[in-house]
């Protein structure tokens, strides 16, 4: 009788500390730690200034002169600078005719220069990479990319690889997260994300306005991340992942046809884009802070919001006078990573957000220097506000991006260490921000503004 009675009450103990022990263990595993990542530059001879980019125009013969109009007013107000790049088949003239070569030699080049630069400055070799994981939305090759890199860095046999499409701008997040995932179930992995997209088979050669805007803001670009859930890594490390949160509207027809990879009605292969890409990425947006907004802002803030917003609420319905109440994800971030898809896109997050324009610099800079370089965007945001020195031990960093889908996807990082040095901005950070955004060929072109 004493037994069971010991039994009884020595088991519930035993179990609580087995799930005790086991919740620990599981915290241990899902740490996610980013050691380095390396941002892609091409040579100097792959550059788009805005008189070369209205020459590739000119060559466009589908094109009457309003489209001519319209093209080149949208190039001299994108936000783009001087210094953008664009893939060799369109450098050379070939943008009519490409083959799935000049895709590959576009990923090749990325992806040799960038894991070089990674495993050289991590001292971590190809042989321990557990995970591999490659975003490109619109190159799917055969073998695929991902066994490209296999193959060049004679991986192990058993890593765990992973090549990704179709995802759009938004696709690195979703890879981390796919990481993360792997994470919880591999101890002392290390893993690498290569995001990037493939400009060279992709860019349109048609006339409809809805498809030919992505020729002027997408910019060729890349990124290698190297992440480990080794906590005796974290010393070394840069950043610790916080949360990551995504939300899909794919269930809703006009969020995700309003983004689109397809031919035009004389077979021109391009990337269309709605009137209602704005809607639904405001949508997505909102979701996606509707749920990111608990995991991230203190309890002071949240509370604040609930007391103003009831209030707020209670006296509309006596009185017509109408007061927004909105949350300050200041309180619990301290720099905003936020794609830089345009300038209306930066434009309208900061709206959302009641930011300011030192918020908002990081990714205004990005889109004047780099273009939009699809998912791997962020990550030049990132560089940035590194090679400004002014990413803090502690401090929060707040990433958001889109993508076609629809998806809103966002993650908080934390930063492990002060950072700063050279990176890809390292021979151009002296000149940023410049005193002018305003683009030195709008008055070359400013013909386009004319009405005849």
């Amino acid at each position: 009788m004493d037994s069971l009675i010991i039994v009884v009450l020595v088991l519930p103990v035993a179990y609580s500390l087995f799930q005790l022990c086991k919740l620990i263990q599981q915290r241990r595993i899902q740490c996610c730690y980013i050691m380095h990542y390396e941002c892609f530059k091409p040579s100097n001879d792959r550059k788009l200034t805005t008189e070369f980019s209205g020459d590739i125009i000119m060559r466009n013969k589908n094109l009457g002169n309003e489209q001519y109009k319209f093209l080149l007013r949208a190039i001299v107000n994108s936000g783009l600078g001087e210094e953008t790049y664009g893939p060799r088949n369109i450098i050379t003239g070939r943008e009519e005719s490409p083959t799935i070569a000049d895709g590959i030699s576009e990923m090749d080049e990325f992806f040799i220069s960038t894991l070089d630069n990674l495993f050289h400055k991590s001292g971590v070799s190809p042989r321990e990479i557990d995970i591999l994981v490659v975003n490109v939305s619109m190159l799917a090759s055969v073998p695929s990319l991902t066994s490209r890199i296999v193959n060049h860095y004679k991986m192990r046999e058993d890593i765990k690889a992973f090549n990704l499409s179709g995802m759009g701008c938004s696709a690195s997040i979703i890879s981390i997260d796919i990481v993360q995932n792997i994470f919880k179930s591999c101890k002392n992995s290390f893993a690498i994300v290569l995001t990037s997209e493939s400009i060279a088979p992709n860019w349109y050669t048609g006339s409809e306005k809805s498809m030919i805007l992505t020729n002027c803001l997408f910019r060729s670009g890349g990124c290698s991340i190297l992440l480990t859930n080794n906590k005796a890594m974290k010393k070394r490390s840069a950043f610790s992942l916080k949360c990551l949160i995504r939300t899909h509207l794919g269930a809703m027809d006009e969020a995700h046809s309003c983004c689109k990879q397809q031919e035009d009605d004389h077979g021109h292969l391009g990337f269309f884009l709605s009137k209602s890409l704005t809607k639904s990425a405001s949508k997505a947006f909102a979701e996606n802070l509707r749920d990111l907004a608990p995991r991230v802002l203190p309890l002071r803030e949240l509370v604040r919001y609930i007391l103003l917003n009831s209030v707020t609420n209670f006296v509309q319905r006596y009185s017509k006078v109408s007061k927004k109440v909105s949350l300050n994800f200041k309180t619990g971030v301290d720099h905003f990573c936020l794609h830089p898809g345009g300038t209306a896109v930066i434009d309208g997050i900061r709206k959302s957000l009641e930011l300011s324009e030192k918020d908002v610099e990081p990714s205004r800079m990005t889109l004047h220097r780099f273009g939009n370089t699809s998912a791997s965007s962020l990550w030049y945001v990132l560089g940035y506000m590194e090679a400004k020195n002014r990413l803090k031990k502690g401090d929060r960093v707040l990433m958001i991006g889109f993508g076609s889908g629809f998806k809103c996807n966002s993650c908080l990082w934390e930063v492990l260490r002060d950072l700063g040095g050279g990176n890809v901005w390292g021979d151009s950070i002296g000149n940023y921000p410049p005193k002018t955004l305003v683009n030195p060929f709008l008055e070359k072109f400013g013909w386009v503004y004319e009405d005849n």
